[in-house]
């Protein structure tokens, strides 16, 4: 496995980086290799398994349909 050396980086973006890997109960490096995996390797999803979580999601919601016209009124109310 390779190594690799990062030099420079700016106090604040450590500081993310050591509070995420804290939060994650890892060790920087390991959060460090999260992220680059999650930033340059990531997981394509089929369009089906799109629709799946999309459908999943919206169950989730416990909110009424809106239609154009309730959209509208919310639009022009207050309005003169």
């Amino acid at each position: 496995m390779a190594s690799l050396t990062i030099k420079n980086i700016p106090d604040d973006l450590y500081e993310h980086l050591k509070q995420a890997a804290n939060a994650h109960h890892r060790s920087i490096n390991s959060e460090l290799i999260y992220c680059l995996e999650r930033t340059l390797l990531p997981t394509k999803l089929s369009s089906s398994d799109l629709k799946e979580a999309a459908k999943l999601l919206r169950g989730r919601v416990l909110v009424k349909r809106i239609d154009v016209d309730e959209i509208n009124s919310a639009k022009n109310e207050g309005r003169e």
